[in-house]
C-alpha cells in the first residue's frame, strides 16, 4: 500500500490549509438522496472539465459469503461483465436452453468429481467432452465483452471493479453527457444479469489463484498470514476464495448471493463531476428506481474471539525472507482507530518517519517497511499490520527486534508535540490529495457511506484526529502492542539442495 506523501506535501507547500478548507468542505456540497427502493445516491457537482465519475458500491464481499462457497463475490464481479438479457448475446431465449444444459451437465461433472479417486473416470471424461461441445455451441449465441465495448466507445476511462472483504464496487468515468447510457448499463445489470460462461470463467479464477496467490510468495505469505490471525472470522479468507471452493462453485448458488446482496436497498451510488444534481437524480430515479428492494441476507459471523497468545507461522518459498507482524485493534469509528492512523503516519509514513529513518537509512536493517491500519477490511475489528523486508545480511529475527524496540518507544515516551503536529498535517494532506480528483471524491463518498454508515466520516476523520494527545498514543500503543496480541508471519529462503 503506498503512501503518497510526497505528493501531498507538494499540495500543502502550493495551498495553505485555511485556503483549501473551503473547497474541501463537503457537507454543504454533497446532495444527498434515498430513493423509494432504499438506494442511497450521493452527488457533488465538480465543473472543471465535462467528465464524471460513478460509483456503485454494494455492501458485499468476501466476509459475506457463506463456508465451503468462498469466492463468490469475486467470481460474481468477473461474472457481471458478461452482460445482460439484451447485451452480450444475440439471442437470449435459444442462449439459455444452452445455458441450463451446461449447468445440468456441469453439476454432473461437479457431482462426480466430488468423488475425487472414487470417481468415474469414463463418466468424467464423456461430461467433460460434452460440455466443452455444448460450451462450443453456446459461444455462437454470445456478444464478446460488449459491455466493455459500448463503455469505450463512449469514451469511458477506468472502467473497472473491485472486490474487497467489505464491498464491491463497479467504477466508470464517463464524459458527462454519457451518464444515461451508464444509468442503463448499470440498472440493466442489476435487473437481468446472465452469468454466462460460467464454468470456464470459474477455470479462468482458478487459474488467476494459481498464478497470483499459489506462485507469488507476498500473496501466500498473506494469505497464510491472515488465516493465522484469525481464527473463526471470515477476514481470514483469502477474497478470491480458497481453490477447493472454487472448483463447485455453482451458477445457481452465485445467482442467490446476487438476489441477496445485490439490492438496491444495500447499494450507494456516488457521482462527482460536471453535472446538475437534479437531472442526475431523474435519471437515476428513472432507470434503478423501480428496481424492487429485497431482503438482505449476511449469515451471521462469529465475532474472532481475544487472542491470548503468540502465533508465529513459517512460510519456505524459493524467494528472499519477508516479515509481516499484526497486532488485533478495534475497527472505526471507535477512538482508538483513530489513534493506530496517527501511530501508522508516526511509524512509516514518509522517509521522515520513524521506522524508516531508523531501519533503512540508519541501521540498513531492511530494503523497505511500512504499517497499515485496519486490514483486511473494516466492518469488523481488524489488524494493525507491519510490514517489512530485511537487507542482506540481516534476518527476519534481527529486524522483527528492531520493530519491537519502536513499539516499546510508542509506550514509554510520549510523541513531541512538534512531531505530533507534522503527523496531523501530514494526514490533512493525505485527505485534501485524495479528494483533488472526482473519483477520489466518488471513491470516498460511496466507500465511508457503506463502511461506516455516514459519508461524513471522511470530515468527522480529521476533526477527531485534531484531538488526539500524546497520551491517547502512549495508552493505544501500551493496550494492543502485547506479545499475546501478536501474530507473525515470516517468508524464509528455500535452501537449496547440495
Amino acid at each position: 500500500m503506498k503512501k503518497f506523501f510526497s505528493i501531498a506535501v507538494l499540495v500543502v507547500s502550493v495551498f495553505s490549509f485555511p485556503l483549501l478548507s473551503h473547497p474541501f468542505t463537503l457537507s454543504e456540497r454533497v446532495k444527498e438522496y434515498t430513493l423509494d427502493n432504499g438506494m442511497q445516491v450521493l452527488m457533488l457537482p465538480r465543473h472543471q472539465s465535462p467528465t464524471v465519475s460513478l460509483y456503485i458500491c454494494f455492501k458485499v464481499g468476501s466476509v459475506d459469503e457463506e463456508g465451503g462457497r468462498t469466492g463468490t463475490a469475486h467470481l460474481l464481479e468477473h461474472m457481471l461483465f458478461k452482460g445482460t438479457e439484451t447485451l452480450g448475446t444475440k439471442n437470449y431465449r435459444e442462449e439459455k436452453k444452452l445455458l441450463d444444459l451446461i449447468d445440468e451437465r456441469a453439476s454432473l461433472l461437479d457431482e462426480e468429481r466430488m468423488k475425487d479417486e472414487k470417481a468415474d473416470k469414463k463418466k468424467v471424461d464423456d461430461l467433460e467432452k460434452e460440455i466443452k461441445q455444448l460450451e462450443a455451441e453456446h459461444r455462437k449465441w454470445v456478444v464478446k465483452d460488449e459491455v466493455d465495448l459500448i463503455y469505450l466507445e463512449n469514451g469511458a476511462q477506468g472502467l473497472n471493479a473491485m472486490t474487497g472483504n467489505d464491498t464491491t464496487t463497479y467504477v466508470v468515468n464517463l464524459p458527462s453527457n454519457r451518464i444515461e447510457l451508464w444509468a442503463r448499463i448499470e440498472s440493466d445489470r442489476m435487473l437481468n444479469p446472465v452469468l454466462r460462461e460460467f464454468y470456464s470463467e470459474r477455470d479462468v479464477v482458478r487459474e488467476e489463484r494459481r498464478q497470483s496467490y499459489e506462485s507469488q510468495p507476498d500473496s501466500k505469505l498473506m494469505e497464510v498470514f491472515l488465516a493465522t490471525a484469525f481464527m473463526v472470522h471470515p477476514y481470514r479468507r483469502p477474497i478470491i476464495g480458497w481453490d477447493p471452493d472454487i472448483q463447485f462453485l455453482k451458477r445457481e448458488t452465485t445467482q442467490n448471493f446476487f438476489r441477496s446482496h445485490y439490492a438496491p436497498n444495500n447499494a450507494v451510488i456516488a457521482v462527482v463531476g460536471d453535472i446538475n444534481p437534479e437531472e442526475v437524480l431523474s435519471l437515476i430515479q428513472r432507470y434503478f428506481g423501480e428496481i424492487p428492494p429485497q431482503p438482505v441476507t449476511f449469515p451471521p459471523i462469529t465475532p474472532e474471539p481475544e487472542q491470548k497468545g503468540e502465533k508465529r507461522v513459517k512460510i519456505i518459498f524459493d524467494a528472499n525472507p519477508e516479515l509481516i507482524i499484526g497486532y488485533h485493534k478495534p475497527t472505526l469509528p471507535h477512538f482508538d482507530d483513530y489513534c493506530f492512523d496517527v501511530i501508522d503516519a508516526v511509524l512509516s509514513q514518509g522517509r521522515t518517519s520513524r521506522l524508516y529513518k531508523k531501519m533503512v537509512e540508519k541501521e540498513k536493517l531492511a530494503v523497505s517497511i511500512e504499517t497499515v491500519n485496519g486490514l483486511p477490511g473494516a466492518r469488523y475489528p481488524n489488524l494493525f499490520t507491519i510490514f517489512a523486508t530485511p537487507q542482506s545480511p540481516h534476518t527476519t529475527r534481527e529486524l522483527e527486534k528492531a520493530i519491537y524496540q519502536e513499539l516499546d518507544r510508542l509506550k514509554r515516551e510520549e510523541v513531541t508535540e512538534k512531531e505530533l503536529t507534522k503527523i496531523k498535517n501530514q494526514l490533512k494532506a493525505n485527505r485534501i490529495y485524495r479528494l483533488q480528483s472526482n473519483s477520489g471524491i466518488a471513491h470516498e463518498l460511496s466507500y465511508n457511506q457503506t463502511v461506516a454508515n455516514d459519508w461524513r466520516y471522511m470530515e468527522k476523520h480529521i476533526e477527531i484526529i485534531e484531538k488526539i494527545t500524546p497520551q491517547d498514543i502512549m495508552r493505544v500503543a501500551t493496550e494492543y502492542f502485547r506479545d499475546e496480541n501478536r501474530t507473525v508471519a515470516e517468508l524464509v529462503k528455500q535452501e537449496k539442495k547440495q
